[in-house]
């Protein structure tokens, strides 16, 4: 009957607690086992849908997400008693003698299945927070080439208006000619800058199919998927000091979760090993069918662990593993700490920057050119200098562009270290919580700066 029905073992309260995240996250990321519909993404949706897409979509993801629903499948197995054995004996000598079937089952030292099951689980734990920084790496990913592709367009159109602008200087500079005032050289000047203009536009263009495939990429879309639109841009700014990120960053962090569940799994097998120098037992019964009555012969066995060395090398490998495993979160700990700052830096001089092109250099290159403008048509200035403004203008104008995409990365930069701290007004930390239900951080604020 056992043979039959099958039995089941006491499930862990850290098996239990795995099984009910897992049917949390499955319940949105794979319910019923199947990919959910995804998100529509149009040319009027918000960064927050295209993200969900992503999450949904991304081989990676999905990869790491089954990872972890093997890692937690592994704690059943860690807990539970070897498998019995069906035993048959006979004697024979001119016929049979005596038939006895039997079990045989193995039963190890208390306590060496429930340490098990803790490394187990404590694996499982750090195979979810790998999980977790997946999906945080896979919007990072689709942020970072949207933002790319955005400013390139920026880029582009600022380049058009400057161009437009060219072919207003060459027709001053045809009309200064005809009237004496001008000469032909100034026309040259204006059709290089024109020329020089054109084919950086055209490089530029040439430039977007690559981060269109970059962002088909993070999408989770395959090369021949049809190029999806662009979300609405939404500019974006953190109101925390960098003190506050690093804050944010330590607790919230999924690599720095997932090293410190590698500690806990590392002391759990430290543990597992020096149990090695306990014995295991074996109990079995045997019948003689043959008999009447029935003969019973009741089988037991024990392991000797008498090689004292290979027990004192196991237990130094499990320690130098989590001596290991603690040196690997300190110097994450560490580096965390340093690109954090290096990122907050990076955050302010563009934050910075910008405000110094949009409310100074800017306005101010405009008049520039407009003076520069006024005097060539009334000849005190030459063509040379009015070109010099519009080059000053156009360098500024890019300048802008570069430091908003700068100032953009690196925020999305930040949401990644931090790992639950979005810098959308929430869209990434609120979507991913959906796929994990732990918390998962500090959402973005409008307005201030770091």
């Amino acid at each position: 009957m056992l043979l039959l029905a099958g039995c089941k073992g006491m499930a862990t309260k850290d098996e239990r607690a795995a099984r009910r995240q897992v049917n949390e996250v499955a319940a949105n990321f794979r319910p019923s086992g199947q990919k959910p519909a995804l998100p529509a993404l149009t040319a009027d949706s918000g960064i927050s849908n295209f993200l969900a897409f992503a999450m949904l979509n991304q081989p990676r993801v999905e990869s790491a997400y089954y990872d972890w629903l093997a890692s937690v499948e592994r704690i059943t197995e860690a807990r539970s008693l070897p498998d019995p054995q069906f035993t048959f004996q006979m004697d024979i000598q001119n016929v049979i003698t005596s038939v006895m079937p039997g079990l045989m089952a193995a039963i190890p030292w208390p306590e060496k299945l429930r340490t098990g099951a803790h490394a187990a689980s404590a694996e499982s734990e750090s195979k979810y927070f790998v999980f977790q920084s997946a999906v945080y790496s896979s919007a990072y990913e689709v942020k970072s080439a949207f933002y790319r592709l955005h400013f390139l367009e920026e880029k582009i159109r600022v380049d058009g208006e400057t161009l437009e602008l060219l072919g207003n200087l060459q027709l001053a500079a045809r009309a200064q000619n005809e009237t004496g005032k001008g000469t032909l050289q100034d026309i040259l000047r204006a059709q290089i800058e024109e020329d020089s203009l054109k084919n950086e536009i055209a490089n530029l263009k040439d430039s977007r199919s690559e981060l269109m495939a970059r962002f088909k990429a993070a999408l989770g879309l395959q090369a021949t998927d049809p190029e999806p639109p662009l979300p609405r841009f939404e500019s974006t700014t953190l109101d925390l000091t960098a003190d506050q990120v690093l804050e944010a960053a330590v607790a919230h962090n999924a690599q720095l979760k997932g090293m410190a569940a590698d500690v806990r799994a590392a002391e759990a097998l430290v543990r597992m090993a020096q149990k090695g120098r306990l014995p295991d037992f074996s109990l079995g019964l045997m019948a003689d069918a043959q008999m009447s009555p029935p003969l019973y012969r009741p089988l037991g066995t024990v392991t000797l662990p008498i090689w004292r060395d290979k027990i004192a090398a196991q237990i130094g490998e499990a320690q130098a593993n989590k001596h290991s495993a603690e040196a690997r979160l300190t110097d994450a700990q560490i580096g965390l700490a340093a690109d954090v700052a290096a990122r907050s830096y990076v955050y302010r001089e563009a934050s910075r920057n910008l405000t110094l092109l949009n409310e100074q250099l800017l306005p101010k290159a405009r008049q520039s050119l407009e003076v520069a403008r006024a005097g060539y048509l009334s000849g005190t200035i030459d063509f040379f200098n009015l070109i010099d403004a519009e080059r000053t203008l156009l360098g500024f104008e890019v300048d802008r562009v570069e430091a908003a995409a700068q100032r953009e990365l690196v925020l999305a930069e930040i949401s990644l270290i931090a790992q639950g701290m979005s810098p959308s007004g929430g869209t990434m930390e609120s979507t991913a919580r959906t796929m994990t239900p732990k918390p998962s951080g500090i959402a973005g604020k409008p307005g201030g700066g770091m």
